[in-house]
């Protein structure tokens, strides 16, 4: 029994910058970059998992150290004694250091000192810093200096798929490259070249399926090729692929969403009573019916933006989403969209997610019935006409004294205006529309106020005259109070407490 197997992501690294796939502006800039010595001290890569960071970084070490050449070099060999030691991990000169293990300011130290040292192999020393955003911040803040003006013979390259958790003084210091997610198209094109070498039989359907479950990560697509490998024994086909991935046939979705969309609710939970006992993973059933409605709205008739090149499903699929399209609008879709975006986090938190999906295809299939807003106003509008609103008459207040005055605006709940009237207005006269009184705290704007109220709420024209000296009459409030202390039942409760004093009457 074979132990030595090397699993296909490490076999089929990419060894130097024509085999880097789905890289091609960064390709591009580091050989033109290598061939007209213009060669930075410090580089970081950044970009998703399996994307190529690390193997970037290791045929830039190539490129700067191989013996083929009397320089630095953008087709290193891969042949010579550096370029093997390189690529096996085991330069002396190439250090790959993992910050997530080595975090601490001590460890970055020890790496600055040594850096001073001429390399003893290469032409370069190259530090490969992975994982770079792990770093603590004394161990960044020690990194600066050397960073920014190393030694001649010294190359930083750092990987990191966390940029934003990289001190900006660090970005400032390096030459950045965004390593891309790798097309699709790409991928399929490179794990079928893979399954040739490895005489494995790949059906297109299964690639296809492979290279997006892939997510534009080489390593994470190569280790999905492997365990299918592993599990059919060499004949990939879409079922098996289907199988290990724990997801319903595009078919299947197809037919699931137009059930959906038909509106019988008994018949949609039925299949997916169905999908579920064949062990298809409701979370990616759930991806799988976002999918679908990602690209019915893209091929919806009204927007005609859909790419048939990049559309995951058969001709004969395509022709079913392009049946339902005629009989949905973009709204439903819309809507569907939403709702099962905000099921993703309930999927994932729930106990029972069985139970989760079936009321999400509930909420689906009720959502998708309702017609669109602008129709639902429309049918408000001519279904019950609207009787033309008359305008009530606004009841007149009648004003003959100052307690009907008070009365009046406590009503009409103007509770500033008759807190201020009962508090500080002497009224000498209330005749014929007309008012005198003396206003004991000066008030200028509740003159204004008054008239305002008086002419709107009575119907007639009103004239204020503010006298200048006081009669010596009593507020509304003052002859409140003694109304209220000349009650006897009052009196009596007042007997009961010494000292006792009534500092304003409330109105209820």
């Amino acid at each position: 029994m074979d132990t030595n197997y090397t699993v296909l992501a490490r076999k089929y690294r990419s060894q130097d910058f024509e085999s880097l796939i789905g890289q091609d502006v960064l390709v591009k800039t580091l050989t033109t970059a290598i061939k007209t010595g213009r060669i930075a001290h410090a580089y970081i890569f950044t970009g998703i998992r399996g994307t190529g960071k690390t193997s970037t970084a290791r045929i830039l070490a190539k490129a700067l150290n191989c013996l083929s050449s009397d320089g630095p070099t953008a087709t290193p060999c891969g042949k010579c004694e550096n370029c093997r030691a390189i690529a096996a991990g085991q330069h002396i000169d190439v250090m790959e250091i993992d910050a997530a293990s080595h975090t601490g300011v001590d460890n970055m130290r020890e790496i600055l000192d040594a850096a001073q040292y001429r390399p003893t192999n290469g032409r370069y020393k190259v530090y490969i810093i992975d994982e770079v955003h792990m770093l603590s911040s004394s161990a960044f803040n020690a990194l600066l200096k050397t960073l920014e003006e190393p030694p001649a013979h010294v190359i930083f390259i750092l990987a990191t798929t966390e940029i934003r958790k990289v001190p900006v003084t660090i970005l400032s210091r390096c030459q950045r490259f965004d390593l891309v997610r790798v097309p699709v198209e790409t991928l399929k094109k490179h794990f079928a070249w893979i399954a040739e070498q490895e005489q494995v039989e790949l059906s297109d359907e299964a690639n296809d399926l492979l290279a997006r479950a892939a997510d534009g990560s080489v390593r994470d697509g190569l280790s999905l090729l492997d365990q299918a490998i592993a599990q059919t024994g060499g004949h990939v086909d879409e079922t098996a692929v289907m199988d290990m991935l724990k997801r319903a046939d595009r078919g299947v979705v197809v037919d699931f969403m137009q059930t959906i969309l038909s509106g019988n609710v008994a018949n949609a939970i039925a299949k997916a009573d169905d999908i579920y006992t064949n062990g298809a993973d409701l979370t990616m059933l759930l991806s799988d019916m976002m999918e679908w409605t990602h690209w019915a709205t893209r091929m919806h008739p009204v927007l005609r933006i859909g790419d048939s090149e990049h559309i995951p499903y058969t001709a004969d699929q395509r022709e079913r989403i392009n049946n339902i399209n005629k009989h949905v609008s973009l709204n439903t879709l819309s809507r569907l969209w939403q709702v099962m975006v905000a099921a993703v986090p309930e999927m994932q938190a729930a106990t029972n997610q069985k139970q989760c999906f079936d009321m999400l295809i509930v909420r689906l299939m009720h959502i998708a019935d309702m017609p669109p807003i602008s129709e639902m106003i429309k049918q408000e509008k001519t279904s019950a006409p609207v009787a033309p609103v008359q305008k009530a008459e606004q009841k007149k207040v009648e004003i003959k004294t100052a307690t009907d005055l008070a009365n009046a605006l406590s009503n009409a709940r103007e509770m500033l205006m008759y807190s201020y009237f009962t508090k500080n207005i002497e009224v000498s006269e209330i005749a014929n529309n007309k008012i005198a009184y003396f206003d004991r705290g000066d008030d200028g704007d509740f003159q204004k106020k008054l008239i305002v109220w008086l002419n709107t709420n009575t119907g007639a024209n009103w004239t204020l005259e503010k006298l200048e000296q006081s009669g010596q009459q009593q507020t509304v409030g003052e002859q409140e109070k003694i109304a209220v202390e000349s009650d006897p039942m009052v009196a009596d409760a007042m007997s009961l407490f010494e000292n006792a004093e009534i500092v304003g009457v409330s109105k209820q």
